[in-house]
């Protein structure tokens, strides 16, 4: 195959291949050395100096020397992952244009079923890689990749102005390292994020023009999967969102510091710190002390002191009056 794949044809190849091994040759000893016609590698050596692949000194006759293939070919290499990218572009928005055109002509292509978890997988990075405004997506177990495999990609598509509002279901805030190794940088980064007691189903909505929801959420469910489009449906799963984001309540992008109090030197009429209300978000959402421990790496005996203590600077007898009294003084 040599450098074919790179748009180099093969004669051209084998003069650059030639001046490689004799620098400062002229055209005539190359003709030589590769068996061709003087006309032939002129024409070649043309086709080496445009492409930055070889350099010509001055003199009488011209000699030519092979530019270091490390960084000639590597040139060329460069340019054909950017045409490969654009490529790509291209049939992304191809696709796009066909599946819209096969949906006008077959409204029942609104919905796409997917049987695979491979494909499922790659339908979800497609739908976050190539949203240009904004993600929706309620996040629940069990999963089909693992928790915060694709933080990095986020993060990236969140410094170029995609919003991401996220509602995590109390089971993915207490899922061991998740709150800290996945949720708080993402916040930090400019996630919206809320968590809801109990999520109806997974959901992901690309720009309001494409989602992606489970077909169960029973064991094995995440191996069948809902590709939804533009549809009264989508707009349907796009007002559910809204609506779960109304009730849900705003995550904290605090940690509490392991072994420290979260009301200590606070009198009671005084606002709480970002770590008393990281613990009431965490406490309202409904999670166990064990869920509430996991999520922030405490020991169980630990959370529920820290509970206590806010129960009684609060006055409250039961976490609900706890959770409630939080609400009216304004520090949920």
């Amino acid at each position: 195959m040599g450098f074919s794949v790179l748009g180099l044809a093969e004669e051209t190849e084998r003069v650059y291949v030639a001046l490689v091994r004799q620098p400062r040759c002229s055209s005539a000893e190359l003709a030589e050395a590769c068996g061709m016609s003087a006309i032939t590698v002129g024409r070649q050596l043309s086709n080496l100096l445009k492409d930055g692949l070889a350099v010509r000194d001055a003199g009488r006759p011209p000699r030519f020397t092979a530019t270091p293939p490390d960084v000639a070919v590597t040139a060329l290499i460069d340019q054909r992952e950017d045409q490969l990218k654009e490529a790509r572009s291209l049939v992304q928005q191809l696709t796009e244009t066909h599946r819209e055109a096969a949906r006008i002509s077959q409204p029942d292509m609104a919905v796409e079923l997917l049987t695979n978890r491979e494909h499922i997988s790659d339908a979800v990075r497609r739908l976050t890689t190539y949203a240009r405004h904004e993600v929706r997506a309620f996040d629940c177990p069990p999963y089909v990749d693992r928790p915060g495999s694709n933080l990095g990609h986020q993060l990236q598509q969140q410094q170029r102005g995609v919003i991401h509002r996220v509602i995590y279901d109390r089971e993915a805030v207490a899922w061991p390292g998740r709150l800290h190794n996945d949720i708080v940088p993402s916040i930090r980064a400019g996630e919206q994020a809320r968590v809801h007691p109990e999520l109806p189903l997974k959901l992901v909505i690309s720009d309001g023009r494409t989602a992606i929801l489970p077909f169960t959420l029973a064991p094995g469910g995440q191996s069948v999967a809902y590709l939804i489009h533009q549809s009264p449906l989508l707009v349907a799963l796009e007002s559910l969102f809204e609506a779960q984001w109304e009730r849900a309540l705003p995550l904290s992008d605090t940690r509490l510091p392991p072994g420290g109090s979260a009301t200590a030197a606070e009198s009671e009429d005084a606002q709480p710190d970002e770590d008393t209300r990281a613990l009431l978000a965490l406490l309202a959402s409904g999670l166990t002390d064990a869920a509430i421990a996991r999520a922030q790496g405490w020991s169980e005996r630990t959370t529920q002191r820290r509970i206590h203590q806010l129960m009684r600077r609060l006055g409250a007898s039961t976490r609900f009056q706890t959770s409630l009294t939080a609400a009216r003084r304004g520090w949920l």
